[in-house]
C-alpha cells in the first residue's frame, strides 16, 4: 500500500478556519506539487481531503477526483487518518491532504512506531510504502520520499 501525505499549501489568515483559502503563493505551492505528483500516482488510488477550503483548494491542484471528509479536517487525530486511509493493509493506495499537526504525528508514529511529532511544511508531500510479509505476520513502514514545493520543480 501507497500512503501520500500532503499538507494544504500557503493559507491566508481569517477568523472562520474552515473558509481560509490558499493566498497567491499556496495556489503556486500546490500546483508545483501536484505537477511533480500527478505522474507519480499510478494505478488506483483513493484521494481524501479535507473539507477545510484550503486542503481542496490544493487537491483541486491534482485535477483528480477526490472526496472531503469532515474525519480529516483540522484537529483529527492521527487514528482517524490511519482509520481512513486502511494503513496498512489496504489494497488501495490512499493520498490524504489535511493540516498540521495531523500530519507531523502521524508521520513520525509511521516512521518510529511510537508517538511523537514532526512538521511538515506547508504544501509538503510524504510518500509512505507499507510492505507486508504474509509469511510472518508482519510488515514495514518505507519512507520513499520528502518533497517541498520549493524542491518540486
Amino acid at each position: 500500500m501507497e500512503l501520500v501525505l500532503w499538507r494544504h499549501a500557503d493559507a491566508e489568515m481569517g477568523a472562520v478556519d474552515m473558509k481560509r483559502e490558499l493566498t497567491d503563493k499556496g495556489r503556486r505551492q500546490a500546483g508545483r506539487v501536484a505537477k511533480w505528483l500527478r505522474p507519480r500516482l499510478e494505478g488506483q488510488w483513493e484521494v481524501l481531503v479535507s473539507p477545510a477550503a484550503r486542503a481542496r483548494q490544493t487537491a483541486d491542484a491534482l485535477d483528480l477526483e477526490y472526496e472531503a471528509r469532515l474525519t480529516l479536517g483540522p484537529g483529527a487525530t492521527e487514528d482517524a487518518l490511519i482509520r481512513e486511509a486502511g494503513w496498512p493493509g489496504n489494497s488501495r493506495n490512499v493520498l490524504i491532504v489535511g493540516h498540521q499537526p495531523t500530519l507531523g504525528r502521524l508521520a513520525a508514529r509511521l516512521l518510529s512506531g511510537h508517538h511523537g511529532e514532526l512538521t511538515i511544511k506547508k504544501g509538503s508531500v510524504w510518500w509512505f510504502s507499507s510492505r507486508l510479509d504474509d509469511e510472518v505476520g508482519q510488515g514495514e513502514t518505507l519512507l520513499r520520499a520528502v518533497i517541498a514545493p520549493d524542491f518540486a520543480d
